[in-house]
């Protein structure tokens, strides 16, 4: 069968300019696989050859390498960003959360939204009410708070929060040896029992999830398998 071969004009302005030429013959025959020749170069991949390739891997474009990043990685260079970019701490960022409502401080995060970088801070405060604060990242001023209408009562979290003999600053700093805290949660039923839950990102973008015991302050590293769905099942124990 008559097939028609096309190799694009630019291969010789490519070849007058010293570089690596592959020529990809492009066939009629809807059977037939494009051919490769005269050069180093892998053939071309089409769309869907591109998104089955897997994150993570070296490229070769236009005589360049490039490296695609996994998710992973993507948000661990997002969380480095966000922890150097934040000037105010979170043990500071609470300290200004309880300014706007005295209570107790729950949880802490640090996070990018439409406002800029922020702490979000959830509050159960003295009037009994849980309360989301959100503050700028460089300043600590309150940017909005409103009451939770949607949080659940859990008591077992209320009597966790109550009872806590440390707060989420205190946790913050028990955990900062260990690098830019990000994150802390109020975690009411971890393996029977209620823990502080921190994150922490290192100046080289190593990331630390960590224990911080709320009557004693102890920090212990947060095991690797340790999730919620581990809590729900206890199959572990």
């Amino acid at each position: 069968m008559k097939r028609h071969l096309i190799i694009a004009t630019a291969a010789a302005a490519a070849l007058v300019a010293g570089g690596t030429v592959t020529a990809v013959a492009v066939s009629n025959d809807a059977g037939s696989a494009p051919t490769a020749s005269g050069g180093q170069l892998p053939a071309q991949t089409t769309s869907h050859d591109a998104g089955a390739q897997a994150t993570g891997t070296a490229q070769v474009q236009d005589g360049r390498s490039s490296i695609r990043l996994s998710d992973d990685d993507t948000n661990n260079q997002e969380d480095l960003r966000e922890a150097k970019a934040a000037k105010v701490t979170a043990p500071d960022a609470a300290a200004a959360a309880l300014k706007a409502v005295p209570g107790t401080v729950t949880g802490l995060d640090l996070d990018t939204d439409r406002r800029g970088l922020v702490w979000e801070a959830d509050v159960l405060g003295k009037d009994g009410k849980w309360h989301e604060i959100t503050l700028d990242a460089g300043n600590a001023r309150v940017l909005n708070q409103h009451i939770d209408q949607d949080e659940d009562d859990d008591a077992q979290e209320r009597a966790a929060a109550e009872n806590a003999g440390t707060d989420a600053a205190a946790a913050a700093r028990s955990a900062a040896s260990h690098g830019t805290v990000t994150s802390v949660d109020l975690d009411d039923d971890h393996r029977g029992k209620a823990v502080w839950e921190v994150e922490t990102t290192t100046k080289n973008g190593k990331e630390h999830k960590l224990l911080v015991d709320p009557q004693s302050g102890n920090v212990t590293a947060a095991p690797a398998d340790d999730s919620d769905d581990d809590d729900n099942d206890g199959a572990d124990d």
